[in-house]
């Protein structure tokens, strides 16, 4: 194989890869995504406080799904200010 296929072939090789990096990051950052462990958090919770027995299951199992959305929410807010301090590449 000639120089030029094989470099293109290792561009193409990038490419692929970084579509599937950016497609990666923008799950990570969806609301989709923070929507869907919203839910599965308050799944996990209401099943455990039923299986242990704890008042209002339904209810009480809402703190642990909104704790989580406010960690989501301010997060962004931490990693900015620890770029600029700490990372400043």
């Amino acid at each position: 194989m000639s120089d030029i296929k094989v470099l293109k072939a290792e561009i193409e090789d990038i490419k692929k890869r970084n579509s599937r990096v950016e497609a990666d990051k923008a799950w990570e950052t969806s609301g989709s995504r923070k929507v869907m462990v919203a839910i599965l958090t308050y799944v996990v919770i209401v099943s455990f406080f039923y299986i242990a027995g704890l008042p209002n299951p339904l209810v009480n199992s809402v703190v642990p799904a909104l704790a989580f959305i406010l960690s989501t929410l301010t997060l962004s807010v931490f990693k900015k200010l620890w770029i600029k301090r700490v990372y400043k590449a």
